[in-house]
């Protein structure tokens, strides 16, 4: 039987950069992954992929509407390929995937396919092509989550679909109703309103990004609406139901009046639920919550003293990178380090165009909590960036102390911001000052410039272009 320092089971950023980070730190390392290809759902049916179909169908949106404002005339109609353009999709993921590969080998890290679960708390039994068993001095759960649903929802896979089966469709839909106005539902919805589909997103709550600071769902919305998409708000969906090739989905407004859409696509997209079927959790008395999720302490171990989890399957946002960060620290806790994580600062992303980017606390969470704040707003269709590229929509918005003038939350929508989050990231980890922010040179013509006007707005209402 082989003996490790760690065993990882899951192999997606949560579980692959834990090994990693193992591996470095000199210790023994195995991972487990159930499925062929590594990097879970981030890699295989989740951000990288989502990413190159947004990016493709950007393109495509580009060239149909855009190019004939940038003196580009293009003869003959533009088509999509949708068939070339989830070839090209599932290009980028094998590419991502086989990276994985070649991290692991690199590491010296022993890589098993087959299902993990716990025999007892230092052995595991390997369910692949033969069953093998392991021994691991400690064990790092890493397994991730699936795409949750509602309970009278049948999801067939065919009509009546996931985010999983939204980035594999042979069709474009002609109309498609997101259930669900998240991330997820946001950007595939974004993708095939782009290629054709009319689309339509019902959100049982009052707005959009319902976790995000009010003003970016507002101005999100706004544009999307200027995309032709259709939102309903406040609407509570109480069946979905298929026949043939068409779908009916009814929902309560919010006057209690029932609502009715009929599609040919239902993307149900309600968020996810952590995913541990098969672990053997009950085998070594580890203990999980209410919704599933394994249960943590401040250092991500578990109930039982050599087992850690990490990412979507323990409390928290579920973001790739959270999983990330928590896989190294957990690493660097058994090599008897200190590491901590401010989970405050780690940023939330949502890839439609534009983009939307926040960190922080938001505006209605110091309200609630009643923090006295400065709040500094700058349009992204003032900057001469915005206005050469033509992505004039957005803003940057950043809110700091009162008092101190300390940056307590940044959110900004605009051209890049997924990008840009990282400097609010990096202000706010050393503490900065909306004036500390104002009084560094950014480049000029730059999207970034937003982030210096709102940090000058916010410092004494003194933003320079506006």
């Amino acid at each position: 039987m082989d003996s490790y320092d760690v065993a990882v089971i899951g192999s997606g950023p949560g579980g692959y950069v834990a090994a990693i980070r193992c591996a470095q730190l000199g210790m023994k390392t195995a991972i487990i992954e159930k499925y062929a290809t590594k990097g879970g759902t981030c890699l295989n049916v989740g951000c990288i992929p989502s990413k190159a179909l947004l990016d493709s169908s950007h393109h495509f949106e580009d060239a149909t509407k855009h190019f004939e404002d940038h003196g580009i005339d293009i003869s003959g109609d533009v088509k999509v390929n949708l068939k070339n353009m989830m070839k090209r999709k599932s290009q980028v993921v094998e590419q991502t995937t086989k990276g994985i590969d070649f991290l692991m080998d690199k590491n010296n890290i022993t890589s098993y396919q087959g299902v993990g679960a716990f025999k007892d708390k230092t052995h595991i039994t390997i369910e692949g092509e033969k069953s093998i068993e392991i021994e691991a001095k400690h064990t790092i759960i890493a397994t991730g989550s699936k795409p949750a649903s509602l309970p009278f929802i049948n999801i067939d896979k065919e009509r009546i679909i996931t985010s999983t089966e939204a980035l594999s469709l042979k069709e474009i839909p002609k109309h498609m109703v997101v259930i669900g106005g998240g991330v997820i539902g946001l950007e595939l919805g974004q993708v095939y309103k782009r290629l054709g589909a009319e689309v339509t997103v019902v959100e049982y709550m009052d707005r959009i990004i319902p976790g995000m600071d009010k003003a970016q769902s507002k101005e999100l919305m706004k544009v999307m609406k200027k995309q032709k998409v259709k939102f309903a708000l406040s609407h509570k969906v109480k069946s979905v139901e298929r026949n043939g090739n068409e779908v009916t989905i009814k929902a309560d407004d919010k006057k209690g009046k029932e609502v009715e859409f009929k599609a040919d696509y239902c993307l149900v997209s309600v968020g996810r639920k952590a995913y541990t079927d098969g672990l053997g959790l009950e085998n070594i008395g580890v203990e999980t919550n209410d919704k599933g999720q394994v249960k943590v302490d401040a250092h991500r171990k578990t109930s039982v003293d050599n087992i850690y989890a990490v990412g979507d399957v323990v409390d928290g946002i579920m973001l790739a990178h959270k999983a990330e960060e928590e896989g190294a620290m957990v690493a660097e806790i058994l090599a008897g380090q200190k590491p901590h994580i401010d989970y405050n600062l780690i940023p939330n992303v949502v890839y439609t165009w534009p983009e939307v980017a926040s960190v922080g606390q938001t505006e209605e969470q110091l309200k609630e909590d009643k923090i006295e704040y400065k709040s500094g707003q700058f349009p992204m269709r003032a900057l001469g960036r915005s206005r050469a590229s033509g992505d004039i929509d957005g803003f940057v918005k950043i809110l700091s102390d009162k008092s101190t003038d300390e940056v307590l939350g940044v959110h900004m929508v605009g051209a890049r911001v997924a990008d840009l989050i990282a400097e609010a990231v990096t202000a706010m980890e050393f503490r900065a000052s909306a004036e500390d922010i104002a009084r560094m040179s950014h480049a000029h013509p730059t999207y970034a410039e937003a982030v210096k006007e709102a940090a000058l707005a916010a410092t004494d209402d003194r933003a320079l272009h506006v």
